[in-house]
């Protein structure tokens, strides 16, 4: 890469993927959940992240650029991971703290990336773009603390189910 606008749009490829890879895979965390706050939070959550896409279309739009998705090997990995802890979850009352788990990673990832992208597109005198990615950053900031709240009483009930009484 050349120029910092390079490594902005190859960034902002990466970042494309992983949210249509987040739209395939949220559908199945929200099959699997059982409790209805948490099947809320991941539906509402989907439906930021196809918002999320048009925002990104519009980014590459403020930049000159056809939108265009680059393999995003970390996404991968983060929702691979989240399958199989999911999968080994499954039939366990831990299911809902092993989904929260495997969102929050998809979570923190994303808010580390839009970040950068938010920093790199302000010094890139590009304010249109550095907005719409913090508005992006914003949403999963959100989505973060949502999972974090509904984390305390799912964590407790995962706890309580194989431990009776062992914290009050």
């Amino acid at each position: 890469m050349s120029t910092l606008k390079d490594l902005f749009l190859a960034e902002l490829e990466d970042m494309y993927d992983a949210e249509h890879r987040i739209t395939k895979a949220l559908p199945k965390m929200i099959e699997a959940a059982t409790c209805n706050e948490l099947k809320s939070a991941l539906q509402k959550h989907l439906k930021e992240t196809e918002g999320q896409i048009q925002k990104l279309d519009e980014v590459f739009k403020a930049f000159g650029a056809k939108p265009q998705a680059a393999k995003c090997p970390a996404m991968i990995g983060i929702l691979q991971e989240g399958d199989e802890i999911v999968a080994k979850n499954k039939k366990s009352t831990t299911i809902n703290a092993a989904i929260i788990s495997a969102a929050q990673k998809v979570e923190h990832y994303e808010i580390a990336s839009y970040g950068t992208l938010r920093s790199w597109a302000g010094i890139l005198g590009n304010s249109e773009a550095a907005n719409l990615l913090e508005e992006i950053e914003d949403e999963e900031k959100q989505a973060d603390d949502t999972l974090n709240e509904l984390a305390e009483s799912k964590n407790e009930e995962a706890l309580e189910e194989v431990q009776p009484g062992a914290r009050r």
